[in-house]
């Protein structure tokens, strides 16, 4: 029997894994369950542990300073990491840590529980034979000369792909991470082998084959780690149109650094402000700068969905309309193809407005104008004299575009913000009349009766309790 550990600081979760799953028909067991990482070696000091599922984000020790002991401790021991969310860089760690899998939680619901076990069952089984049969690369300078890396971008998949190819070419084949396989052939089989994964190469979703040169006198875990910090360079390189790559190992990798919080805010609102749906220029220079910043995935992914959420806070209810969020992408790749489709998505609804690409991003600077400096009570006149068109026709352009009369809108959104400020804080309405544009108390109180039924005293006090989202 297999002896499982289950660590998790949720005892609920651990509770719902030992019952939920169908142990004994995969031939384990759990023998101990733990709550964080320190309570978890001292149990695998008294009693054999096979395999140890584990969380990430744990108090006391966290998930990735368990496996870096345990793996030092027990270097024969299978770890599975479990993960609340989808966290790129961090199941990426895990994985070089020696991770034979990781499986996030939320996806426990939607997978059959024998699916989830079967594939783990099946990659302990794999690890076990290769250590049988002893096959290394650490003898690679007598026997290897390149090697080569056949994997799919999209590294979260579950498709196990690889199992399908039989080569039969006295071939090494060892699983660098989920959906990246390594083969390598004695040198005179090696052009054969690279002919063969080659031919393969569109059965494998957003595949991309890596030939791996000056492979000498690295070990596994060299090569391992190599290929690992490489595929961040490569999200940003690979197109479908060049999916091959030679590469050579004496390259140094030179990982991006960590972008500060304020360079991905300033890039944020330069994309939120610069003329990008029309502007082909504009466009192409943006794109050209956010690939060269190297953001990582959830950095960029943030980026991405500030974009959506700031266009259709503005539009998602008016005649130009909302566009969708990408929902998970495994290369720059997709990712210019979603910038392009979004584009062209905003193009034709604003060529339906029979108004020109100019004058619709006018009407949105107008609006991201008026939301960022809520204490100013902007009239019509003013922002139309900034864009340099008529009072009148500014006027009715918005109205058209947005659905509200100018002073409407502008009273809306003051309204509220001032809402938020009643909820949230614990300034006097005075106050908060001044920081939503309003200079007379009254006027304020009058104007929020109107538009809610309760002046702003009642309405703190009314929803003083109530739940906020």
């Amino acid at each position: 029997m297999i002896n499982v550990l289950i660590v998790d600081d949720d005892k609920l979760v651990r509770k719902g894994l030992i019952s939920a799953m169908p142990w004994n028909e995969f031939g384990m067991q759990v023998v101990g369950e733990a709550g964080n990482g320190g309570k978890a070696l001292e149990f695998m000091e008294t009693q054999q542990v096979d395999l140890l599922l584990t969380d990430l984000g744990m108090p006391v020790m966290s998930g990735i300073e368990l496996m870096r002991h345990a793996r030092q401790r027990y270097p024969r021991l299978h770890i599975v990491v479990l993960t609340l969310h989808q966290d790129f860089d961090y199941i990426q760690e895990a994985l070089r840590l020696g991770a034979i899998d990781y499986i996030a939680k939320v996806q426990l619901e939607k997978e059959q529980f024998e699916e989830v076990l079967g594939r783990i069952t099946d990659r302990m089984q794999n690890m076990m034979e290769l250590n049988r049969k002893k096959i290394h690369l650490d003898d690679v300078n007598t026997r290897y000369e390149q090697a080569f890396v056949l994997q799919s971008m999209d590294h979260e998949s579950h498709q196990c792909w690889a199992d399908e190819f039989e080569l039969h070419l006295e071939e090494v084949q060892l699983e660098v991470e989920r959906n990246c396989m390594l083969w390598a052939a004695p040198k005179s089989k090696s052009d054969e082998l690279g002919a063969k994964l080659s031919e393969l190469v569109p059965a494998v979703p957003e595949g991309s084959l890596l030939v791996l040169q000056d492979i000498y006198n690295l070990t596994w875990k060299e090569i391992q780690t190599w290929i690992l910090d490489y595929t961040k360079v490569l999200f940003y390189e690979y197109s479908p149109d060049r999916p091959f790559v030679s590469v050579s190992m004496t390259e140094d990798i030179k990982q991006p650094a960590e972008t500060k919080d304020e360079d991905v805010n300033k890039i944020k609102e330069i994309w939120i402000s610069a003329p990008w749906s029309y502007n082909d220029t504009v466009y192409e220079q943006l794109l050209l700068d956010l690939k060269s910043a190297r953001l990582n995935k959830s950095q960029l992914m943030g980026v991405l969905y500030s974009l959506v959420m700031e266009w259709n806070h503005l539009f998602a209810y008016t005649k130009i309309g909302k566009i969708a969020m990408i929902h998970n992408f495994h290369s720059w790749h997709q990712v210019r193809q979603w910038m392009d489709q979004t584009r062209e998505t905003i193009r034709k609804a604003a060529e339906r407005t029979v108004y020109s690409p100019e004058i619709v991003d006018c009407v949105r600077k107008a609006v991201l104008i008026m939301r960022s400096e809520m204490n100013q009570a902007f009239t019509a006149a003013e922002l139309s004299l900034r864009f340099n068109i008529s009072r009148n026709y500014f006027s009715q352009c918005f109205k058209d575009l947005m659905g509200k009369t100018f002073n409407e809108y502008s009273r809306s959104i003051r309204i509220e913000k001032a809402k938020e400020y009643l909820l949230n804080t614990k300034h006097n309405v005075a106050w908060i009349a001044e920081q939503t544009g309003y200079a007379d108390e009254k006027y304020f109180s009058r104007t929020f009766r109107e538009l809610t039924g309760m002046l702003p005293s009642e309405y703190r006090q009314a929803n003083r309790n109530a739940p906020q989202s």
